[in-house]
């Protein structure tokens, strides 16, 4: 499998033979406000460019939207991909709203959804603590986010987390699909008031205690305004605790290959 890292959450990932695009944010820089209630909610999004051209990542199998966050389903992604495109989502819910958008070609992940060889598990997680959900309006603003795991009898394991926090959830899927390889979103976004809303360095850690052979792959840096936690930080982190050779820290542009 190839990983190209974009921006934010969007990554390009060439895997079983076809090619997805994850999590489109395809707006210009700072073409949005920050997210208000966050941290550093001055800053506007996102706030890097894209490191390629928009039409090369259109030129894709297939596309997996986990959440309809602003940060991961934009209105530029809505109005230049093909409505035609294949697109996966977490449920019907957001399913309709992309039918709205125009877009006609939408399947709803289960927990063995094919793509040819390929199958697709929806997996689940939590974008935020307890205390957060348990207030309606902040379970409402944070809402559902899915992750996903990959597999093909001619690839490795792989498992897409998503947006969540550490959860019971995240870590029986680690032990019961084994991944070889885990995508983290590990910006550590915080929303004043309630802290991180998706994981940081030290669920990088208990990643690797959990599936000490595998490689993690951070992303979710670096461009948005709440994620606080930076490349470089992760990177110091990981070789303090003698796991640099299990943590990949991908810059914007770059493509790993397990």
């Amino acid at each position: 499998m190839n990983i190209t890292q974009i921006r934010n959450a969007t990554q390009y990932i060439t895997f079983g033979g076809k090619t997805f695009l994850i999590d489109p944010m395809l707006a210009a820089k700072s073409a949005y406000p920050g997210f208000a209630g966050t941290a550093r909610a001055e800053i506007r999004n996102p706030t890097v460019d894209l490191p390629v051209d928009i039409d090369t990542l259109l030129n894709v199998d297939a596309l997996i939207v986990t959440h309809l966050h602003e940060d991961h389903w934009d209105e530029v992604a809505a109005r230049v991909v093909p409505k035609d495109k294949p697109i996966y989502v977490q449920n019907e819910q957001d399913a309709q709203v992309l039918r709205d958008q125009g877009f006609t070609h939408l399947i709803v992940l289960t927990h063995n959804t094919t793509l040819g060889d390929i199958i697709l598990r929806k997996t689940g997680g939590q974008h935020g603590s307890d205390r957060a959900y348990a207030i309606p309006q902040m379970a409402e603003r944070l809402g559902d986010a899915c992750g996903v795991i990959f597999q093909h009898p001619a690839e490795k394991t792989l498992y897409l987390v998503g947006d969540t926090i550490w959860r019971d959830e995240v870590e029986a899927n680690m032990l019961t699909f084994q991944p070889d390889v885990v995508i983290l979103n590990a910006g550590f976004a915080h929303v004043i008031g309630f802290g991180p809303i998706i994981m940081g360095a030290e669920d990088v850690l208990k990643t690797h205690f959990t599936l000490p052979n595998a490689q993690i792959v951070a992303t979710h840096m670096e461009a948005i305004n709440h994620c606080l936690l930076t490349r470089a930080a992760l990177k110091s982190y990981a070789s303090d605790n003698q796991i640099a050779q299990c943590v990949n820290v991908p810059e914007d542009g770059e493509t790993l290959t397990f």
